[in-house]
């Protein structure tokens, strides 16, 4: 339990509920959720159920957005991939039709859709790599809310501290050949080394299972 983070500062887990397929919602509120880096939003559909969302940039409190209804782009409307013009910004992108939403869901990030092709998607991610998406996965339109956040530096050590604190994170993160013996396969010793070999078998124990595992190649590349 040592190493685990704590799970109760998380305050939801945010994905997309195919019951309000064809719905429309309304924003009640925009709220801080410490687990993540960006805002979320409250929102009640017509027929009285409320959730939460991740919150796009420019959403005010009072604004209506859509669920899956076909033609409705406009920032925070969610609706599948197949449905969205081409150089429309997307967040939250499902990996499969159903799994909720997986992709794209920092603060201030955003995907652009490339290419329409039967049944798939091309969606340039902000990594700027290339996926390609089943057309039946849900998106939501436009750029996730509290960008510019990293923009202001700490200045201070006490300052990443507090920040730290409400976050569902270990924090600091030690070095693992600064580590105690019983803390690290690579702690102890009376200086900074790992003491044993860095790269271990895909069939390692757990506990053991640290480094470069099953590495292909190691040493310096010429």
């Amino acid at each position: 339990m040592k190493y685990r983070t704590t799970s109760k500062k998380y305050k939801t887990c945010i994905h997309y509920d195919r019951a309000m397929e064809g719905l429309s919602a309304t924003v009640l509120d925009i709220r801080h959720d410490s687990a993540r880096t960006c805002p979320i939003m409250q929102v009640r559909f017509e027929d009285g159920r409320e959730t939460l969302m991740l919150a796009p940039e420019g959403i005010m409190v009072g604004e209506v957005i859509s669920f899956g209804k076909k033609g409705r782009i406009s920032v925070g409307n969610v609706s599948d991939l197949g449905s969205i013009p081409e150089g429309t910004f997307v967040y939250n992108i499902e990996n499969t039709p159903g799994d909720g939403g997986q992709f794209v869901r920092s603060a201030g990030t955003f995907a652009t859709v490339v290419t329409q092709d039967t049944g798939k998607t091309v969606v340039q991610l902000p990594s700027k790599v290339m996926k390609t998406f089943n057309a039946s996965c849900k998106a939501s339109i436009g750029i996730v809310a509290g960008g510019g956040r990293r923009e202001k530096p700490f200045v201070k050590a006490g300052k990443k501290h507090h920040l730290m604190r409400g976050r569902p994170t270990i924090y600091p993160r030690v070095n693992a050949t600064a580590m105690n013996v019983v803390d690290h396969p690579f702690g102890g010793g009376g200086h900074d080394h790992a003491g044993r070999p860095t790269t271990v078998s895909r069939s390692t124990p757990p506990g053991r299972k640290v480094g470069h595992i099953a590495a292909k190649r190691t040493g310096r590349r010429r």
